[in-house]
């Protein structure tokens, strides 16, 4: 019985990482590691994961961490951003938090449009900069989510095979 608990308990923290690898705020990968660890110190190396598979899962969860932080700032710079809009986009996504699930998406977005506006590019080129913004900030949601399912893939096939 006690058994079922770890493994119900892991569960639910990987299939919430999951969500949380395109949800802003939930540590999506960092919590699919959590659960192999809780999973490993629970139930023992008898049962679970060997340290090996957590060394890979940890690994995994900084290439996902690497995507997060670099991709909508490659996307903005493939289509023309300046630090204007890098400094518009990190200020934005600040202002964001304090405005929700709408402020997390929005923001990053209408501060990267205002700072290639206040830096003096024209509207159509801003448009541009913020587009590459949301383009690579999606790509990197999508890779996020990808990596996600790799993980908990690895672990199980870890555990059972």
């Amino acid at each position: 019985m006690t058994d079922l608990i770890w493994w119900i308990l892991t569960f639910f923290l990987m299939l919430t990482g999951l969500l949380g690898t395109v949800i802003p705020l939930l540590p999506g990968t960092v919590l699919i590691l959590g659960g192999a660890v809780v999973h490993r110190l629970a139930l023992g190396p008898e049962v679970s994961v060997g340290w090996g598979t957590l060394v890979v899962l940890l690994l995994w969860t900084l290439l996902a961490q690497a995507l997060d932080l670099l991709s909508g700032s490659m996307g903005a710079k493939y289509f023309g951003a300046t630090r204007w809009g890098a400094v518009g986009g990190i200020l934005g996504a600040l202002v964001g938090l304090f405005f929700g699930l709408p402020g997390l998406f929005l923001g990053p977005i209408v501060g990267v449009l205002a700072g290639e506006l206040l830096g003096g590019k024209g509207i159509l080129p801003a448009g541009k900069s913020t587009w590459g913004s949301v383009i690579g900030t999606t790509a990197g949601m999508i890779g996020k989510l990808v990596v996600g399912f790799i993980m908990i893939a690895w672990f199980l096939a870890a555990v059972w095979l």
